[in-house]
């Protein structure tokens, strides 16, 4: 859904007028804002088949640095692979990778491990491998990507949008303080069902990450 539809969605719910744009007025800007609100909210409870995407990096001999081009700061990292060399790729803590660059004398290779080294002026996430590489490589980091908040009347929405907008119909009857014989509670209630309902449905996609088992 579209950005607009997800605001009259929820202007319907709460008894108000629909808008032709986002910023029409002062309550469809506002009702905007717990759009947004909620959709962080969904998309953090689950990593979501529809957030999941593969980013990837060419190495550059000598070059240990790279930034993740279009990662902003809210992945989640499911692997990474040296698509070049055929494995995957191990984390290491930034203490590690500190002590492998500056204390000991690195050596070029194949990376084979991987850390998070802050972001870039762009608000990309940063990655530092190991060893430096020693030619070209494809690294491949297939990622739970979330998404910018919503801002043009036409930016889409890909997660489940029942949740999204059963949770920011609660925001805004919370924050007006009625909507007509349903209380706020009562629709916090409802959309935190919503939710389970859709995580039930998406993790049908991914049962192997539901499973917990004991080493």
């Amino acid at each position: 859904m579209t950005y607009l539809q997800l605001v009259n969605s929820v202007l319907r719910r709460l008894r108000e007028d629909e808008v032709s744009t986002v910023g029409q007025t002062s309550y469809s800007k506002l009702v905007g804002e717990f759009i947004n609100d909620a959709k962080r909210t969904v998309e953090d409870t689950w990593d979501w088949s529809a957030l999941r995407s593969t980013l990837t990096v060419t190495t550059t001999p000598d070059v240990f640095n790279y930034n993740l081009t279009g990662s902003q700061d809210r992945i989640k990292v499911l692997d990474v692979v040296n698509d070049t060399s055929d494995w995957f790729m191990e984390y290491r803590a930034a203490h590690w990778m500190t002590a492998a660059y500056l204390i000991e004398t690195p050596p070029l290779g194949a990376p084979q491990f991987y850390s998070w080294n802050g972001i870039d002026t762009n608000g990309d996430s940063a990655v530092d491998v190991y060893p430096a590489p020693n030619g070209v490589y494809n690294l491949y980091f297939n990622v739970v990507l979330r998404t910018a908040d919503l801002e043009e009347d036409t930016d889409k929405m890909f997660i489940p949008s029942s949740p999204v907008i059963q949770l920011a119909t609660a925001l805004g009857a919370r924050e007006r303080g009625e909507t007509g014989g349903t209380s706020a509670a009562e629709l916090f209630a409802l959309a935190g069902r919503t939710l389970s309902d859709a995580v039930a449905l998406d993790a049908a996609k991914h049962p192997e990450e539901t499973i917990w088992t004991t080493v």
